[in-house]
């Protein structure tokens, strides 16, 4: 929190040319908010990882940080200096910040076992259909944004669903292939040095493959069918140890991709869309005041960012359209740089990372699964992200986890960091009679304890 403040007046600093004495305000009210979360993990979750919760603090306040940056950026120089800590869509985001804290503490509290989810798996896995399916049937004046379908907008309201159904799918992800791993690692042939699966049990990954493909054609939205069938083919490799898995996950996405790609291109309907999202990405200058103008500026503005950039209010992250959303990395690329955004990659690789340690560290099935699958979602999604402003993949309209705005990304992903610590205080709590396990410690409960453990190697 000291370097959110730091950053605070910096901002100040470039845009008011004088840091006001209320700069330290957003950090102070983030500090209380983190350390009272701290303090229920200490109760709640003992033995939690101890990194998971100051990285993603990190990322959550630099995310209001920057958010409030804008706020400054749009008032007039008169306004400025007594914009209120609550004003515009930083103060929202840290309103917000708030409500996913208590969230996350509440989830916490009535999971005490991340084991009793499981009963519920089935349900919960109809309601990540239900919630996935919702903002494609809506018509378009209550579920589009920027040309994708993944939004529920009633009057100024609008929540989207698919943050908090990748949830739901993942426990149902989990608790299915713990009961039919087993038959999903049986052989039928061996091609190339790799055991393919038996044709009669590709059903599950087919019926996923078919639901991603509804969401790329009916929601409009790569990154998101990118995302729930990516998460199910991991979970599934996770459990199997099938490589094969991996490949013909692959070739059914690319192949769907593809296919979508040239019905838009020949008949156009529904499939239209993703054809022109795919022409954008091919040649964003084509038409950069038209159609690729968003991803044109967000290239300006990361190639004007350069090693180390404008510095904190030194550039102009306005230029982008929706740069507090899906182009926010862009915007802050600007200002801190090729570093900078780097150094907030390694932070999203440091929580991926101790996910996955949790997942290695816990002794049941689901729970190896289910941390596994949650860590790797969350790279993925960054990875989409990121992948659409630098134009490495076409555009989505997926959030940066943790940095930008919105309600439903933000307590979505704080959820998610909940299941997460409380995978990681199962792992890592001592055996009955056992030595108690050091803080900073991350080797397996085996070599501590000398217990037997079920591990499924990734």
């Amino acid at each position: 929190m000291a370097m959110v403040a730091a950053y605070g007046a910096t901002v100040e600093a470039n845009l008011l040319d004088t840091v006001t004495p209320d700069f330290w305000m957003p950090a102070a009210a983030l500090t209380g908010v983190f350390l009272g979360l701290h303090l229920m993990i200490r109760w709640l979750a003992p033995y939690a990882d101890p990194v998971l919760l100051p990285a993603v603090a990190l990322l959550n306040g630099l995310g209001v940080g920057f958010l409030r940056r804008l706020d400054l950026g749009k008032a007039t120089p008169a306004e400025r200096e007594d914009l209120a800590i609550f004003a515009g869509i930083g103060g929202r985001q840290l309103a917000w910040t708030l409500a996913s804290v208590v969230l996350a503490a509440g989830l916490l509290a009535l999971m005490r076992d991340h084991r009793s989810v499981s009963r519920y798996a089935y349900t919960l896995g109809l309601a990540g259909i239900v919630l996935v399916m919702i903002p494609a049937v809506l018509p378009g004046r209550f579920s589009e944004i920027n040309g994708a379908k993944l939004w529920i907008r009633v009057g100024g309201f609008s929540i989207q669903p698919g943050e908090f159904a990748k949830l739901a799918l993942l426990v149902f992800f989990a608790y299915y292939l713990v009961r039919k791993r087993e038959v999903l690692s049986l052989a039928s042939r061996r091609f190339l040095g790799i055991d393919f699966p038996r044709g009669r049990d590709l059903g599950p990954v087919v019926g996923v493959w078919l639901i991603s493909l509804l969401v790329l054609v009916f929601e409009k939205d790569l990154g998101t069918s990118l995302l729930y069938f990516g998460m199910f083919v991991v979970t599934l490799y996770i459990a199997t140890e099938r490589v094969s898995w991996l490949l013909i996950g692959l070739v059914l996405f690319f192949g769907g991709a593809f296919l979508a790609y040239f019905l838009g291109s020949t008949i156009g309907g529904p499939f239209a869309n993703f054809y022109d999202r795919a022409q954008i990405w091919l040649n964003p200058f084509a038409e950069p005041y038209d159609r690729g103008y968003q991803l044109v500026q967000g290239l300006l503005g990361l190639g004007t960012g350069g090693l180390f950039g404008t510095g904190p209010g030194g550039g102009e992250p306005l230029e982008v359209p929706e740069v507090q959303n899906d182009f926010i990395f862009a915007g802050m690329g600007e200002e801190i740089g090729l570093f900078g955004l780097t150094a907030l990659l390694v932070i999203y690789l440091l929580i991926v990372e101790r996910g996955l340690r949790s997942a290695l560290a816990v002794r049941d099935s689901f729970g190896k699964l289910l941390a596994g699958g949650l860590s790797f979602t969350l790279g993925l999604q960054v990875f989409v992200i990121v992948g659409g402003i630098s134009k490495l993949i076409p555009l989505t309209g997926q959030t940066t986890p943790f940095l930008s705005a919105g309600g439903s990304s933000l307590m979505a992903n704080w959820l998610l960091i909940a299941v997460l610590l409380r995978v990681s205080d199962a792992g890592r709590r001592p055996l009955t009679g056992g030595p108690a396990r050091p803080a900073g410690s991350g080797g397996p409960p085996e070599q501590l304890h000398g217990a037997p453990t079920e591990v499924i190697r990734p």
